[in-house]
């Protein structure tokens, strides 16, 4: 009777131990379109001030059920006051977000759920606030 309770508090211990380890596997995995959308996000790395004026641009993107991006992604929108530079600097940056993106680690429902259906990705790049002029009060003169 021992050993039957044993081997039962083992097989328990192990169940857990494997029940814990999808529960984190399936932690990596994105399941809704917010998360897809937050994900794409996260690989965003917009090009240097330096390089490119802060635009917005929005791409329309499918993936497939294994989650690597299906045709062509396709640039829909970019701020009107971008320069041919800027529209450049920033496509490349949004290929290079979701080519470091995929393949999107889709769960089993969201993969037949999403597979060959475009998500309009919106990348919001604002420019920095303007740097604060210091006052200099010792420079200022005071009459009394």
């Amino acid at each position: 009777m021992a050993r039957r309770r044993n081997q039962s508090v083992w097989f328990v211990a192990a169940l857990l131990l494997v029940s814990s380890a999808c529960a984190q596997a399936e932690e990596g995995q994105v399941n809704t379109i917010r998360e897809a959308i937050a994900r794409i996000g996260s690989c965003w790395k917009p090009p240097l001030l330096s390089r490119a004026n802060p635009i917005d641009i929005t791409v329309i993107v499918s993936f497939n059920r294994s989650g690597e991006i299906l045709g062509h992604p396709r640039i829909t929108y970019e701020s009107e006051r971008a320069t041919d530079n800027d529209r450049v600097a920033y496509r490349i940056a949004v290929m290079e977000a979701l080519q470091r993106c995929s393949p999107m680690p889709f769960t089993e429902s969201m993969a037949g759920a999403v597979a060959g259906r475009p998500f309009a990705v919106q990348f919001h790049t604002r420019k920095p606030p303007p740097q604060p002029i210091e006052k200099r009060a010792w420079l200022t003169p005071k009459i009394l």
